[in-house]
This record gives C-alpha cells, sequence and structure tokens, in this order.
C-alpha cells in the first residue's frame, strides 16, 4: 500500500470517527426519545406569568415553563428519573424547580420507575422566554451523554387569573 494512500485511508476513518463523536441526538417533541434504559416523550409545554389561583398566586423569577414528560423505564432494574435540565440557546443550564407548588400534576422529586412502567406528570422550570433544548442524560455519569429535546418558543394564551367572589 503506498504512503499517500494509507494516510487518506486514514484521514477519513479518523474524520468519520469524530463525526459519530461529534454528533448529539436531538429529538422534537412528541418523540419518543431513548436515554439509557428510560424513554421519554414530551407531550406538551405552556408558559405561565403564575401559578396557583386565589391567595395562592406563586410567581417566576422570570417566566414559568411547565413541560409535560412521560417516562417508561424499558430495563430489567428498578430506575430512578433524574431532575432535569434545560440548555438555552447560550449553552446556559436550567434545573428543574424541585418546588411544584401551585403545579398541577407535578411529577415530584422522587421518581422511581419499576420495569416496564410508565410515569407521566409535569415538571417546572424558572426561565426567560425562549426556545430550549431538554437535555436528558443516559443515567451514565461517567459518559455525560445527553439527548436533547427541541422545546420551541411559542407563546400560549394564558388563563385568566381565579380570584374570590367578593361577598362570598
Amino acid at each position: 500500500m503506498s504512503f499517500p494512500f494509507s494516510l487518506a485511508l486514514a484521514v477519513s476513518l479518523l474524520s468519520g470517527c469524530r463525526s459519530l463523536v461529534a454528533t448529539r441526538a436531538e429529538y422534537q417533541m412528541g418523540d419518543k426519545v431513548p436515554a439509557g434504559p428510560l424513554t421519554y416523550n414530551v407531550v406538551e409545554k405552556v408558559w405561565r406569568s403564575q401559578l396557583g389561583d386565589n391567595f395562592q398566586i406563586r410567581t417566576p423569577e422570570t417566566r414559568f415553563l411547565l413541560i409535560t414528560v412521560s417516562a417508561t423505564n424499558g430495563g430489567t432494574t428498578e430506575v430512578s428519573m433524574p431532575l432535569l435540565e434545560l440548555e438555552g440557546p447560550d449553552g446556559k443550564l436550567y434545573r428543574e424547580s424541585e418546588n411544584g407548588e401551585g403545579v398541577d400534576n407535578w411529577f415530584g422529586l422522587l421518581r422511581t420507575l419499576q420495569p416496564s412502567q410508565t410515569q407521566q406528570g409535569r415538571i417546572l422550570f424558572d426561565v426567560p422566554l425562549g426556545s430550549y433544548r431538554l437535555r436528558l442524560s443516559d443515567g451514565d455519569s461517567t459518559t455525560g451523554h445527553f439527548t436533547y429535546v427541541h422545546i420551541p418558543l411559542q407563546i400560549d394564551e394564558e388563563p385568566p387569573p381565579t380570584s374570590p367572589v367578593p361577598g362570598k
């Protein structure tokens, strides 16, 4: 084998490997997203300027983003679903809120799924308006591999705030 041919072969093989490593899987809302033993489905997202009603109003630092997620454990052992993160266009990460006050069907903090179990709930973020990517871990903290779900910016019409009826 000639040296130029060998060099060209080596360069093409290395560039092929590099592209495999640099590729990050990105999915759209509604797609089934495999991430380790869990398969996620981002069902919907809703922006809110406040949560709760009547005298239990909760306001965000910036804006609330509620994301409805379904997770299925496809493994053979019990799996804990971690708190999730959003990645902004600038690469900044926003961690899911640990406070679900005022969130209907909140997923909760302790999220353990048995084999073949599916659970659905809402997760909460307090973030500026914008497009994001929901970052899903493969569950192996040593690899640092992530899968992403694109969360586009689309402003939802907010329901009118509820207030107590005077005289009652």
